[in-house]
């Protein structure tokens, strides 16, 4: 039982290193004499990198780009503002600057901005929520309407975000 069990063994091994052993050894290429410079932008010394000048008008293209779709400020925004426990949905406006109380949170528009290209494209409203129960505010800073879950207000009850911008 023995000698089946290392000639088992004795087998499996070889079977696995024959097709290394079956290779053929290739030849490295010599490289004396070429220059392998290294590219300047993985250099540690700053002066390596070299920058190119951009004309005037690639200039004003990067800037523009790098601006965004030109926004318009709208007078209000409608909101939705769901309770987790009872299941209540409440849909409500605000104008800029107005709260209003949704359950123990109190919510406070401060600007809402779309694209003045297309104004049904999407809506970007900055809120404050304060919640009274903690007396402090649990979310402050922009929502997006078309993505709710990119800065969304985290509350174990409630959930509250941008619908639209009011345009009127």
């Amino acid at each position: 039982m023995k000698r089946t069990l290392i000639g088992i063994a004795i087998c499996a091994t070889l079977m696995a290193s024959n097709p290394a052993l079956a290779q053929d050894e290739e030849e490295v290429p010599s490289v004396q004499g070429e220059d392998f410079s290294m590219d300047p932008a993985l250099s540690e010394d700053p002066n390596a990198i070299v920058v190119p000048e951009l004309s005037a008008a690639e200039r004003q293209a990067a800037i523009a780009a790098a601006r965004g779709p030109e926004t318009a400020k709208a007078s209000g925004a409608e909101l939705r503002g769901l309770d987790k426990v009872t299941g209540q949905l409440l849909d409500f406006h605000l104008a800029a600057g107005e709260m209003a109380e949704f359950g123990r949170l109190q919510v406070t528009l401060g600007e809402c901005r779309f694209p003045a290209k297309d104004p049904e494209a999407d809506a970007y409203a900055e809120l404050t929520v304060f919640d009274k129960r903690v007396n402090q505010t649990v979310f402050s800073g922009w929502m997006i309407a078309s993505a709710p879950a990119l800065s969304a207000m985290d509350d174990p009850r409630y959930d509250v975000w941008v619908m639209s911008c009011s345009k009127s």
